[in-house]
């Protein structure tokens, strides 16, 4: 059996029957790191008398979760959100699975840190970022995409209640009162886009959320504080098209499965890129 990777990076010898060499951990240059996580309350530390490799482990772990985090509403960044988004896109050719992605905006965000300052406008971000968090499941992932926008991906969501969860989003943003001073409350909108993934198809990133921004644009364009969701596309492909693509799975017989999966995507791609130009 392999030895486990921290020691496959801790430990190494030298190509040399008599000459090895052990990195220690007085050797790395870890306080930068430390000094990370000691600044993020969520982060565990790992404790002085901790042996070596979890001492190392838990480092490594904080720094990764620290990564994948927006720092001032801890989201999900773009760059994690990403990364989750193309798991759901093989998901969805392999099971056609519906899923929505939702691309969310807060309307006239710029007024606010105009009016305010840019205090004020973090306070509104941590505060709609809360807001979307308790509107949707706990399978459901919420991120930052960027500036003053969102998104969610919501996975098993059936075409009739996508809109329902994305009113929700909408009239819970606006019923917030955020306070930005003592004396100052104010209160926002919020204008959401979504697409489904295409069912059966081995989509990408690119396509979905120009799909998603396209329905936020008429949402903005419509007077903000809308919702506007894209019907649901489908793809012609019969039970027992179906059943040829992804047999194996009526079988038990996993050696086949990255086959199938590649299948599926091959067999119906040409005609969903049709569909989407």
């Amino acid at each position: 059996m392999s030895p486990p990777r921290f020691f496959q990076l801790i430990s190494y010898s030298v190509a040399s029957a008599t000459d090895s060499s052990v990195i220690r951990l007085s050797d790395l240059r870890l306080d930068d790191a430390r000094a990370l996580l000691e600044h993020d309350p969520s982060s565990e530390l790992p404790s002085p008398e901790a042996s070596p490799a979890v001492y190392m482990q838990t480092i490594l772990d904080g720094l990764c979760e620290l990564s994948l985090r927006d720092p001032l509403t801890g989201l999900s960044n773009r760059r994690h959100f990403n990364h989750l988004l193309n798991r759901e896109i093989e998901s969805v050719a392999r099971s056609g699975e519906s899923v929505l992605l939702l691309i969310m905006d807060i309307d006239h965000f710029k007024k606010v840190n105009d009016t305010y300052g840019h205090h004020a406008g973090d306070l509104v971000l941590q505060a709609v970022s809360k807001c979307l968090e308790a509107c949707v499941r706990p399978m459901d992932t919420v991120s930052r995409f960027g500036g003053e926008e969102f998104a969610a991906i919501l996975p098993n969501c059936p075409s009739s209640f996508g809109p329902v969860v994305a009113e929700r989003i909408r009239e819970a943003v606006a019923a917030l009162a955020i306070t930005v001073s003592p004396s100052e409350t104010i209160q926002v909108t919020i204008s959401i886009g979504g697409a489904y993934a295409p069912e059966w198809v081995r989509s990408t990133i690119k396509l979905w959320t120009e799909r998603a921004d396209e329905q936020l644009y008429r949402a903005k364009s419509a007077g903000r504080n809308r919702v506007f969701i894209e019907e649901q596309r489908g793809v012609a492909v019969s039970a027992d098209e179906k059943g040829m693509l992804f047999g194996h799975h009526l079988f038990g017989d996993p050696a086949a499965e990255g086959v199938a999966g590649d299948a599926a995507g091959s067999a119906v791609a040409d005609s969903e890129m049709n569909r989407a130009n």
